[in-house]
């Protein structure tokens, strides 16, 4: 007698699957290798799972991630990292700026330096550690550069040239000249 395969695909792999290899959940058809929580891919058993919306997780995670949370609606997968555009899960998130994060990308803009709430500093929504911050924007012991930019922007709209030529026509010594005259007091 020949075996017959069948038509079932595997919902996570969509191969063929074979009824002595079959899981079926809630009407679905999975390879027993591919039962495995979504968050950390370990197997699981029909005893351990919970999903939501077709997607399988491990009890803890699940409790961890959605009970936590207290979000059990379909919108939890709304927020996506600012640096890598993927889904952010509450336990892994950091907000800063407005943007979530995942722990691991939230890094600096210039060295890749990993950040933290009180290790960062911002310009125009882009994140850098305090170290390059202070390399690539601190002017002569003051900021006044970049505070003029970021005003320049403001009332680039009423003037007649362009926030980069004023900043680009600017004389050399205007730039802090006031703030080494009191240094030197």
């Amino acid at each position: 007698m020949a075996f017959t395969g069948t038509l079932d695909k595997c919902k996570a792999c969509d191969k063929t699957v074979y009824v002595v290899d079959m899981l079926s959940l809630e009407g679905m058809p999975y390879h027993k290798s591919c039962f495995k929580c979504s968050h950390c891919k370990g197997t699981l058993v029909m005893s351990n799972y919970s999903s939501m919306d077709g997607v399988l997780y491990c009890k803890p995670h699940f409790e961890q991630l959605f009970k936590e949370s207290g979000n059990f609606s379909k919108n939890f997968q709304t927020d996506k990292c600012a640096a890598c555009e993927k889904t952010v899960y509450p336990l892994e998130k950091v907000t800063m700026e407005g943007d979530c994060f995942h722990k691991t990308c939230f890094r600096c803009a210039h060295g890749g330096c990993p950040l933290t709430h009180s290790s960062y500093a911002a310009l125009d929504g882009v994140l850098y550690c305090k170290h390059h911050f202070a390399q690539l924007f601190m002017e002569k012991g003051n900021y006044s550069h970049v505070l003029k930019a970021a005003n320049h922007k403001r009332t680039a709209s009423s003037s007649s040239t362009s926030p980069a030529e004023q900043i680009e026509n600017k004389p050399d010594d205007e730039s802090g000249a006031e703030d080494q005259t009191e240094e030197q007091s």
